[in-house]
């Protein structure tokens, strides 16, 4: 998947390969031109990322070949035992969730799962989570509160299930509940956003005394384009909207609605996802040693505190 502000580096990179391929057949000395043409492609590539717009990160968020929940479970976990439905209707797919081992630190993870293809797209809904979804994940963090073991929820979602089915069995009371249960809950919270954090979808798992954001994410109550159809009644101005959004890792740091950003690897996770997987399990054991320090009562009172601040203006 090549994304339009990707082309010229591609194009690059066709010339690198030609170049290289034209050196091996007919055995010729081309290593300064290759090394010009390698020292140019950097350069591009350290001026497109760096100065990408808020759409273009959007778009970054959403590449295809970006890792998803399970698969940094499958990275940083030496042991990973998925725990399945909500004990009232059915195991939602889009969410998932069980017991993990971190460098044998115990954790409940939890986390919003897309598909790589249309069958496993359609299998975990794009990664738009019902409500029985939101109630398997708060299953899961007060099992994991019976236990004192340390919550890790990943954030990647479009937003909960619209769905007519999804409102007649309770979305919203679901996703409330989340929100209310979270702020209480007697171990380490951490929520780490590794795609789109969109809306109450989002925000149902990401109540913690620690959020990050991974650097090439985003966080918001609507899309960039479904504010545009809003606002303007077409998809057309979804860069502009996203531009007044301000949802980038770096604009929620700003306006304190996130306690850190992740670095990323130069072009995004998808280039170099054994380098973030290491980035995120090095957070988690960094912040749940943190939290661990911090009394039950120290850690609820402070988890409060941080999102009753978050909106108060004072002229």
């Amino acid at each position: 998947m090549l994304l339009d502000f990707e082309k010229p580096i591609a194009e690059l990179e066709n010339r690198l390969t030609e170049l290289k391929k034209l050196a091996d057949e007919k055995k010729v000395d081309v290593e300064p031109a290759i090394k010009s043409l390698e020292e140019s492609i950097l350069k591009l590539k350290k001026e497109t990322y760096q100065n990408l717009t808020r759409w273009q990160k959007v778009q970054l968020s959403r590449h295809a070949d970006r890792p998803y929940t399970l698969d940094y479970l499958q990275a940083i976990c030496e042991q990973f035992i998925e725990l399945h439905g909500d004990r009232n209707i059915a195991d939602d797919r889009a969410m998932v969730g069980g017991l993990g081992t971190v460098d044998g630190q115990s954790i409940m993870f939890i986390g919003q799962q897309k598909g790589r293809n249309t069958k496993e797209r359609q299998l975990r809904n794009f990664g738009m989570a019902q409500p029985e979804g939101y109630r398997k994940a708060l299953r899961l963090m007060q099992l994991a509160e019976k236990f004192n073991i340390p919550v890790v929820t990943f954030i990647d979602t479009p937003g909960a299930f619209p769905g007519i089915e999804a409102e007649e069995r309770g979305q919203a009371e679901a996703i409330a509940r989340n929100i209310r249960d979270m702020f209480m809950l007697k171990v380490p919270v951490i929520c780490i956003i590794i795609g789109e954090g969109a809306s109450g979808g989002a925000l149902g798992i990401a109540i913690g005394d620690k959020v990050l954001m991974l650097e090439n994410t985003w966080y918001s109550v609507i899309s960039p384009e479904s504010c545009s159809s809003i606002l303007w009644r077409s998809w057309d101005y979804k860069e502009q909207a996203a531009e007044a959004l301000k949802l980038t890792a770096k604009d929620m740091l700003e306006f304190k609605l996130i306690d850190g950003i992740l670095p990323e690897p130069l072009g995004g996770a998808h280039n170099d996802p054994s380098s973030v997987y290491q980035t995120v399990k090095e957070a988690i054991l960094e912040n749940v040693k943190a939290l661990n320090q911090l009394s039950i009562d120290e850690r609820i009172a402070q988890r409060i505190e941080k999102f009753g601040n978050m909106g108060v203006y004072q002229g």
